[in-house]
């Protein structure tokens, strides 16, 4: 509904009123001279006669008319013309809704609608991780809607996600793909340039312009730029190769990792990691205490407890969870848990940068 409401807008701004006023206006005058015509040739001359007329004008116009309500020539001439009148009024309106419903379609097939969603993603940029971040997002229990905000030609990303086509630096693109409604806003860089990390930066700086609340996840390609990407107030951000080099680093010295770290991010089958807001009945209760609760519970492993945009791994013994605090597990399903909810809102913390350390 609030994609068709914009599109009606949209319409509505280029639509030639004075066109469309005219031709009501015309059937008005027409209407009102073939029923006073009427009643003028064959009818009474009373208030309600004349009333009768122009019932029987409208009703005419409109393909519902009585044909014996008229019994004289003039008056079956008359008539004769008030239907053919009826009817090329009735197939401009008909050829400007269909014309309408034609644009529509065009318009969202061809990327230059407007989303409408409301706590959604919003994929900035298209490249292989975009597509195999889409293929994860579509597996995933949390079932979020995926907008994709690209300046190619058609959907790169294919059924069930809707595409908008445009610049990611565009206020008014980004408003048309319902950036200020958005959860969260991943950035991807188109290739593998330096040019592509100034363009995710500028990307990053529209959306914390026109939406401060959403977060912003950046792919970068040159490490060098990260610290660009803080100032433009990137909430998080991954620098993959760094990421996959320490992930080989790791998995040469402990055999075994790599497959590890594949299995738990992947959306197939085993385990995977999941961000959940914990049940108030833990409030208060230690770190152990809650790792076996989940674990007897839930079948899930806990990895960390996040507070304050800062996650605490392997805490002490005496560390107690507090009102506000999600925890990160490792599980084959949510089953009964509850996802923690995506939208950012104004007042939480920033967290910081995630760029994996040397």
């Amino acid at each position: 509904m609030r994609r068709a409401s914009w599109h009606l807008q949209r319409v509505g701004r280029q639509l030639d009123r004075r066109f469309f006023l005219s031709l009501f206006r015309a059937m008005l005058a027409f209407v009102i001279i073939a029923a006073v015509l009427v009643w003028l040739v064959e009818k009474p001359w009373t208030l309600e006669s004349l009333f009768d007329s122009i019932n029987w004008a409208i009703a005419t116009i409109l393909g519902q008319g009585d044909s014996s309500f008229v019994v004289s020539p003039a008056g079956r001439v008359i008539a004769w013309i008030l239907i053919l009148f009826g009817v090329a009024i009735f197939g401009t309106i008909t050829g400007a809704l269909v014309a309408l419903v034609i644009d529509f379609l065009l318009k969202e097939g061809q990327g230059l609608g407007a989303s409408g969603y409301r706590d959604h993603i919003v994929v900035c940029g298209w490249n292989t991780t975009a597509r195999d971040l889409i293929e994860e997002l579509k597996g995933d229990d949390y079932k979020a809607k995926i907008v994709v905000l690209a300046d190619v030609e058609k959907n790169p990303a294919g059924e069930g996600v809707y595409f908008v086509r445009g610049d990611s630096t565009s206020e008014a693109d980004l408003d048309r793909a319902g950036v200020p409604e958005a959860a969260a806003a991943l950035v991807f860089p188109t290739d593998s340039s330096g040019h592509s990390d100034m363009h995710s930066i500028l990307t990053v700086m529209a959306i914390e312009s026109i939406a401060p609340a959403v977060r912003t996840v950046a792919e970068v390609n040159n490490p060098k730029n990260v610290e660009h990407f803080r100032r433009a107030h990137a909430d998080e951000i991954l620098v993959t190769s760094r990421l996959a080099s320490r992930l080989l680093a790791r998995s040469a010295l402990y055999p075994g990792l790599s497959e590890l770290m594949t299995d738990i991010v992947s959306g197939g089958e085993g385990s995977e990691l999941y961000r959940i807001a914990l049940p108030d009945a833990y409030l208060g209760l230690t770190i152990d205490t809650i790792s076996a609760k989940l674990r007897a519970d839930h079948r899930a492993t806990l990895l960390s407890v996040n507070r304050g945009g800062r996650a605490f791994v392997n805490p002490a013994a005496d560390f107690v969870v507090e009102q506000g605090d999600d925890a990160v597990v490792v599980a084959e399903s949510l089953g009964t848990l509850a996802p923690l909810e995506l939208r950012q809102t104004t007042d939480e913390p920033r967290t910081a940068a995630v760029v994996p350390s040397a």
